[in-house]
C-alpha cells in the first residue's frame, strides 16, 4: 500500500535529521514509525480487551 501525506516543514526537518542521525532514507523512517505505532496500538487495545473479557468473566462467576 502506498500513502501520501503532507508534513509541516518543521516535521519534515525533524524527519530528516533523525534519519540522517539514522542514517537511514526518510521515508523509510516515516513507513517504520508507522508500522510501530500500529502494531503497538493493535497490542494495547487486544491486552485491553482481554482485561474486559477476565473481569466480565469473573463477574458472571459471582452472578451465577
Amino acid at each position: 500500500m502506498r500513502l501520501s501525506f503532507e508534513l509541516s516543514e518543521a516535521q519534515q526537518g525533524r524527519l530528516n535529521a533523525i534519519a540522517q542521525r539514522l542514517n537511514v532514507p526518510a521515508d523509510a523512517l516515516a513507513a517504520a514509525a508507522l508500522r510501530d505505532l500500529l502494531d503497538r496500538r493493535e497490542a494495547a487495545y487486544e491486552a485491553a480487551a482481554a482485561h474486559v473479557v477476565e473481569k466480565n468473566a469473573e463477574l458472571y462467576r459471582r452472578l451465577a
